[in-house]
């Protein structure tokens, strides 16, 4: 299944994608796109409706994120053995952790603002990893049973912030529209293996990124195991799980940042495509 939350922001109906092509409401199925919703349980009862018998909804209206109330947004630190080779970093031993605001979270298609005193903003394709039962200490074989589904990703980042002010990258993730997702969750179902994707991204038409998650370090798999070593994680938090090459930092001599008037669009095979507008900060 696609599911996606589609209305103005704040006001967004939980909905599916059908197969036909049209939005349908899926308000009075579940409350939103969230929380039991993406139990195994919460799926079932999305998975056993009609989807004739729902209202059609106008597929138009803007694309709101594809998860409600996310709890954590987990981020994963070169965790793409050709990214870490742009950076000039070593592949980790252990997979990085730190954490994205959720306050960053908008709409796949939503404008993207630069930060006031932003100098380095970057782009980054990732795919998301969205929780559907509770993982506490689970195994690496049971992990993918955690899964509600994935979602695209944009983990945009403030170099300066994150690698030049000082303390933890979360100064350089967290600045409000870095963090735009969907347009759909779709469910771990349609995803035959998620160590399989082609993924890409483009700026004003030069594709910058074209990677794939075959060459991630540490796969979903692993990676929900091992943040469940360390913290719970419930219904609706997101993991992403890190960038291929082609970001703008990583482009020799000279690094590109994006700046206002950009477009970025990027995508994941099978699970949708994002547009952004890049827009300064303004009071």
């Amino acid at each position: 299944m696609k599911l996606l939350r589609i209305g103005a922001k704040g006001a967004e109906k939980p909905a599916i994608l059908a197969e036909d092509g049209s939005i349908r409401d899926l308000t009075g199925i579940v409350d939103d796109i969230g929380g039991t919703a993406l139990s195994d349980q919460g799926l079932a009862r999305i998975r056993a409706t009609d989807l004739n018998s729902l209202p059609k909804l106008d597929a138009d209206q803007r694309i709101g994120p594809c998860v409600a109330n996310v709890g954590k947004f987990i981020c994963i630190g070169l965790n793409y053995a050709d990214h870490a080779a742009e950076t000039g970093a070593d592949i980790p031993k252990e997979p990085i952790l730190f954490m994205k605001a959720t306050s960053a979270i908008i709409g796949p298609n939503d404008d993207v603002i630069i930060p006031k005193n932003s100098i380095k903003p970057d782009w980054e394709v990732e795919l998301g990893v969205i929780i559907g039962t509770e993982a506490r200490y689970v195994e690496e074989a049971n992990a993918l049973d955690h899964v509600a589904g994935y979602c695209v990703v944009n983990d945009l980042s403030e170099r300066h912030f994150q690698t030049e002010r000082g303390g933890q990258w979360v100064k350089g993730k967290s600045a409000d529209t870095f963090g735009p997702i969907g347009p759909w969750l779709v469910t771990r179902d349609e995803v035959a293996d998620p160590q399989d994707l082609g993924m890409w991204l483009d700026v004003d038409g030069h594709r910058y990124q074209d990677g794939s998650t075959k060459t991630m370090v540490f796969g979903v798999a692993h990676l929900v195991s091992y943040v469940s070593q360390f913290m719970s994680l419930q219904p609706g938090d997101i993991i992403t799980t890190g960038t291929p090459p082609g970001v703008g930092m990583g482009i020799k001599p000279n690094p590109v940042w994006l700046k206002p008037g950009n477009v970025m669009r990027l995508g994941i095979a099978g699970l949708g495509e994002q547009q952004q507008n890049v827009k300064a900060w303004s009071a």
